[in-house]
Formats: structure tokens, sequence, C-alpha cells
């Protein structure tokens, strides 16, 4: 029963949450236009139909020299893909004249892009280093839908520059990140400018794609795009629409489908091992815990990655002794709410093929059965892995990854094995699938956690997707009763997955109390979620300068399992829109209800106590065009907070002065103050990151991060040389400040640790 709290709450707030969404939608209604300009219908129903079967890819005519022209004769009497405008104008021709060609041979995939410019002078191309996402650059690549799953796919693409940039996709390019750049495979790229543009070509071997073959026939999904920076442009084919948002242009299910004959793939074996050495300085306080001693430390290790591809469709991965050394810190964050802090995987083995194990729950990312920082990582400090093996690919219909890892003891904790199974096919039509996972935590001591989770996603009719999830966890010390939902996870959704248009979505979910997946991350216990969102987005068309723009209402409430109170309630309109020449913004005014059931701290002076709270408070984020070598992201949160006032703001600036330098910053600044109790916190965060490119083979960069929290300076400086793909030398210099030395006793050391390690690790392939 909702509490009466609750309706005051919504009654306090209503008037002025209706008002503000009357107000936007008296004034954005009228912009209203059509999702396509007039005159180009033939266009349009491109951006709606597909063919109703695949095309055939043709084979390439001869050898092929990469070096970016694709004037070889090869290329003759193979037709140009047909390309029209995504954004800004979508359905028009493309401004600038573009010739894409693909083909194949036995052994490879070949693109080929023509990118003619009538202003040559004005083509960007400000980055030189691997995976570097730099938005002001200009791009073009592939995306590929190798299994034709309609849900997962492989993206390549480059620069003017001929850097390379790879990355997996998954979940159909729906969510807030839905792609993992730290995967990386074997490919060659080449690029060249001259006075009508700039041209590449790609050469992508089938084994570094994987694919799964009928009869000697393959089906594979195929998106190609060029962006255009200084004009805030994507040209596509096939001619898709942005109705699923930032993502829609990597969307699996949107893929063109092409037929390939008689392709075998091979079954490579890559061996990569690694040496690395260093030296380091740790500060520790003596017996007497009256001063701190400067110890010493050497580092020497050695270790190995082996991959093997059993089949066209499935790879064996073996590591023993892996170790990160040249993974850069996690970014410092502040946290103001009652719950744990979230840190992305930056590890690449557990990068790799990672989409196969996601099992997130509810719409955030975050909450998840399977999260792989568990493994090695404990409260923040480095824990020895051994090994581990991993297998993913597909066996007849089903996605199949396994993983098994093996940690050292460590500061207390004893030495643990991680396992992981994860299954999952389509189901009833290509865009719906079923599943299920098993994760096993399992300590040298006897402790243990074992979780399940089932999971589906079916497509019920257009863009509207039901989700089902269930999951239970079994532990050491719990009752572990299956048939009770104490041990148990749901998650049930129904979702309109488009921005243009009337959207909607609802959902419920709820965790037992003795819900406690050992291998996962999840931020409440005990509680029951209803989620409730309504949209309407508009696409103005050809004469409007906005690209687009959605009006949103949502709604979330948490109530408490064991007293069935109301724990948080938020009602929080929105408006955000796009312009054609790349300015955002999002504008969120929310009203807060949080029925606190025990005080937590925000910093060693300041605490929430016990009790409820209403508050209201609005955010704005705004960011200036990412197309320009100039461009900053903007957010302000300010209002009531708890029975005390927040004011927040953040900006992150990035600045690519050419090719070889990228210069990027963040500065966060939050004031809390609580009058009554007397009690404030001023906290700032700042991160400042540098990249120097020599060559898209070596670079150098640098990242110091602030936080008057910890009260340090954290730094970390890396050099690259990336010769070839599987063959990289890094050197590593980190370091750990103190800025307020005094505030304890002993007086803290300036630097409280520092180390400089090379790694070097070199690919052999039979």
């Amino acid at each position: 029963m909702v509490d009466k709290r609750l309706r005051r709450v919504v009654y306090r707030y209503g008037r002025q949450v209706s008002a503000a969404i009357v107000f936007m939608a008296v004034n954005l209604i009228s912009l209203e236009k059509p999702d396509f300009p007039k005159g180009t219908g033939a266009i349009v129903s491109q951006l709606e139909l597909k063919p109703s079967g695949p095309l055939v890819l043709p084979r390439i005519g001869g050898p092929v020299a990469l070096d970016g022209m694709s004037d070889e004769e090869a290329w003759k009497g193979i037709s140009p893909l047909p390309f029209v405008q995504m954004e800004p104008n979508a359905g028009a021709e493309p401004s600038e004249r573009t010739e894409v060609l693909l083909a194949y041979d036995d052994h490879y995939l070949y693109l080929a892009g023509r990118l003619y410019d009538r202003e040559p002078k004005k083509i960007f191309s400000n980055s030189k280093q691997r995976d570097s996402g730099n938005p002001s650059c200009e791009w073009f690549g592939i995306v590929v839908d190798s299994y034709n799953d309609k849900e997962n796919a492989l993206a390549f693409f480059t620069t003017p520059s001929g850097l390379r940039w790879d990355a997996a996709v998954f979940n159909d390019a729906q969510g807030d990140q839905p792609i993992n750049i730290s995967w990386n495979t074997f490919w060659d790229v080449a690029a060249v400018r001259n006075d009508e543009g700039w041209f590449a070509e790609f050469r992508i071997p089938f084994s570094s794609l994987r694919f799964q073959d009928r009869e000697g026939q393959v089906v594979m999904g195929v998106i190609v795009w060029r962006q255009i920076a200084r004009k805030n442009e994507w040209d596509i084919f096939p001619a898709i629409p942005a109705r699923w948002g930032l993502w829609s242009k990597f969307k699996p299910s949107r893929a063109q489908e092409f037929t390939l004959e008689g392709v075998t793939g091979r079954r490579p074996m890559y061996v990569t091992p690694y040496l690395l050495g260093g030296l380091g300085r740790n500060a520790e306080l003596n017996a007497a815990r009256t001063d701190y001693l400067s110890r010493r430390l050497v580092e020497r290790q050695a270790g190995l990655d082996m991959k093997y591809g059993l089949s066209s469709n499935l790879t064996f991965d073996i590591t023993v002794n892996p170790d990160f050394a040249q993974v850069e810190a996690d970014d410092r964050q502040i946290n103001l709410t009652r719950f744990s802090l979230f840190f992305p995987e930056k590890r690449l083995f557990f990068q790799e093929r990672s989409s196969i194990f996601d099992f997130t729950f509810e719409t955030s990312d975050q909450n998840r059965l399977f999260y792989s920082r568990r493994i090695g990582l404990h409260e923040g400090e480095k824990v020895g892995i051994y090994g581990g093996l991993r297998l993913v690919g597909r066996v007849g219909d089903w996605d199949l990854g396994v993983m098994d890892m093996q940690t050292e003891s460590a500061a207390g904790l004893s030495g643990e094995n991680f396992g992981v199974l994860r299954l999952r096919r389509q189901l009833f039509n290509p865009y719906s699938y079923v599943g299920g996972m098993v994760t096993s935590r399992i300590g040298q001591g006897g402790a243990y956690n074992v979780a399940y989770g089932l999971d589906s996603v079916v497509r019920i009719f257009g863009d509207d997707y039901l989700t089902l999830k269930w999951a239970q966890s079994f532990a050491d010390g719990k009752t572990n009763n299956p048939f009770s939902s104490e041990p148990s996870r749901y998650y049930l959704n129904w979702l309109r997955r488009s921005i243009r248009g009337l959207g909607y979505g609802v959902s419920i979910s709820g965790s037992g109390a003795d819900f406690d997946p050992g291998m996962g991350f999840q931020l409440r216990d005990n509680y029951t979620r209803w989620v409730g969102s309504v949209w309407h987005g508009w696409f103005p068309g050809e004469k409007s300068s906005l690209f687009n723009h959605v009006l949103e209402l949502d709604a979330f409430l948490f109530l408490r399992n064991g007293d069935h109170l109301v724990e948080t309630f938020i009602l929080a309109p929105s408006w955000r829109f796009n312009s054609k020449t790349g300015f955002a913004l999002f504008l969120t005014p929310s009203a807060n209800y949080e029925n606190v059931p025990a005080a937590f701290a925000l910093s060693e002076r300041v605490e929430v106590p016990k009790g409820t709270y209403r508050f209201f408070d609005l955010k704005v984020e705004f960011a200036t065009p990412q197309r320009r070598p100039l461009a900053t992201e903007m957010t302000l949160d300010a209002g009531s907070f708890y029975d005390g006032r927040r004011f927040s703001v953040s900006m992150s600036p990035s600045w690519s002065v050419i090719s070889d330098l990228e210069l990027g910053a963040f500065y966060e600044y939050d004031r809390l103050s609580f009058p009554g109790r007397g009690q404030t916190l001023n906290s700032h965060i700042a991160r400042v990151r540098a990249l120097y490119m020599v060559s898209t083979k070596f670079s150098t960069s640098a990242f110091i991060q602030y936080s008057s929290a910890a009260r340090g300076l954290i730094g970390n400086i890396r050099l690259r040389y990336n010769p070839r793909e599987g063959t990289d030398l890094y050197l590593v210099y980190n370091e750990t400040l103190n800025s307020d030395r005094a505030r304890v006793i002993p007086r803290l050391p300036l630097s409280s640790g520092r180390a400089v390690m090379i790694k070097y690790s070199h690919t052999f392939g039979f």
C-alpha cells in the first residue's frame, strides 16, 4: 500500500510539473514536421523498408594493393552502394560525392571508399591513435553482423590519418553504451588524402570476423557510413532512420543482408607472451606507527595468452598469469548517494567478446548478474590471477560463452575460482532471443556463491519489445530455498524502442533480501520497483534548425519489501534536443521523495540522518558541437537536497589542436549545505588528459586527476609503441601524491607510491 507521504509529494509538486509539461508542449508542438522532407519519397521508402531477401556480394576480380586508392583492375565492375543522408536531412542525397565498393575473396572482406570533397582543405583528421573516438574527425567504415543474428556486430572504421578503430556492438545498439571499443582484432586499412578528397581501403580477414556457414553459404548483415565532420553529416547504406537515437547507425537489426558463396573459415592460433619489469616505492607505517618508511618494490613477471579458432564460429582463449599494468586508472568520483559506485571494466581480456556475457537488469547497465571486476580486484586493490580460459562463439543455433578464472590468495582473501556459463538463441523471429546464465564463485576455504538467471527479449510488433528476466543466488550461510522469493530477482519490461512519435515504457522489478550474486553488481536489496515513461519525439524536417527533440515524463517508485513503505519516488519531466549544427540540450526538473532507513555519510564530516525527505531539483546538460576541434559538455544540478541544498556544476572541454595532439579536461564542483545541522561539503574533482601521437604506431599519453575528497593527486604517463596488431611495447609511470599531508598523525609523506614499468607483448600466428 502506497503510504500517504507519497501522495503529499505528488500533490505538492504535481502542479509545478504539470505546468512545466504544458509550457514545453505548447512551445514545442508547433515545431513538429514530417519525419522526412517532401520530394524524397523514393528515398524515404528506403529508410523504412529493406529488400525482402539478401543481396549477392560480388567477388573481387584480382589482387588489391592496399594503398587506399582502389584504382586496381580488381575493383572494376563492382557497383557502388547507394548512399543517402541519415543526418542532418534524412533521405536527402549526400552533400559530397561518395562512392563505396564492397567485395570479398576466399580469405578477406574488402571495403573501398572514394570520399570526394569539394573543399579538401576543410577535411578534419585530428587523431592518429588506435581506437580514438575523436568526433571532430572525418570517419568512414563498416558494421558487420557476421552471424546475422540481428543483435551483435563488429565495427571497423578509419579516418584520413589511417588510424584503426574497431568495436563490438551488442544488444542491437540499444542502451547508453552498447558498443565495446576495447575489442580488437587483426585487420588492415590504408587511407590517403589529395586535392579531390580522401580515400580508404579495408582488408578484413574472415578469421577475424567469425561466422556460420550453411552448406557453403554465409549470410552477413552490413552497414556502411561516412561522417563529414564540419557539416555534422552522416551518409549511410542501407538507408536507416535515426529514430532509435544516437546508436541507430550501428543497429544490426537494420543491416542489409548479403550472401557470400564458397567462404570457409580458417582455424588460426595466436600465441602472445608478455614480459613485465618495474621498479617502485611505497610509503608504509613503521611498527610503532610513528612515521612512514619508504619500501622499494621490484616487479618481474611473465605471462601468456593463447587464442585458437576451434571452428569458423568458435574461439578458445587461455591466459596464464595475466597482468594489466598498462591499464589506465579509474576516474575519481564523488559519491552523493547511499549506494556503491560503479566503475567500468578496462582490462582487455575481460572486454573482448564481453557482450556475450551481458546479463543486465532493468534499464540500467549497472545492475547485472555478471560483473567482471569481481575477478582480480578486491576493494580497489589488485588480486593476482593465476590464469583462466574462455570459450565464445556459436554452436548450432546457440550463442555460447564459457569463462573460468583462478585467483591467488591476497590480503586475507583466500584464492577463489570464478566460473560463468552463458547460452542464448533466437526465438520466434530474428529480433527475439531466450537465454540463461550460471555463475559460480568458490573459495579455497569452502565459501561459495552460485547464481543462475533466465532471460528473454521478444519483439512483439514494430519497435515494441517485451523483456523478461529471472535470477536466483545461493551462498553459504543463507537459507537457499529455491521456492522462496528471498534469494530471487525478477524484471519485466514493455518498451517501445523509438524516439520518433509516441513512445512508452513500463516495468516492474524486484529483489529479495537474500539475493546476492557473488559475481554481479546491484545497487539496492530487498525492494520492488515500478517505472513508467511516456514520450513524444519529433524530427522537424529539412527547413528546421533542429534535427530532433523529445518531450518525456518519467516516474520511478521503489517500495521496501519488508514494510511496503515507499523508499524512493521520483517524478521527472524532461526535454532534450539536438540541432543540425551539433548543439544539444537536456533539461530535467524532478520532484524527489526519499525514505532513508539508516544514516549514511557523504564525507568525514557530513551525513544524511535517518528520516523522510522531499526535495526538488533541476538538471541541465548542454553540449557544443563535438565535430569541432574545440568542444565542451556542461552539466548543472541545483536545488534542494534531502534537508539541505545542492549546487553541482561540471565541465569537460576537449581540444584537438592538430592531428598529433589532443587535450581534454574535466572539472566538477559540488557544494552541499545543511543549515539545520550546520554541515557543509565542498568537493572538487579535476582531470586532465593529453595525448601526443607521433604516428598511428607511437603515442604518449598523460592522465592527471585530483580529488579534494581523497586529498590527493594521481598521475599516469604511458608511452605506447604498436607497430602492428598483436605487438605492443608500453612504458608506464604512476605516482600518487598527498595534497593535505597534515590531516593525520603521523604526517603523511608527499608521495604515497610511485612505479615505473615496462611491458612488452608479441603475437605469433600459426
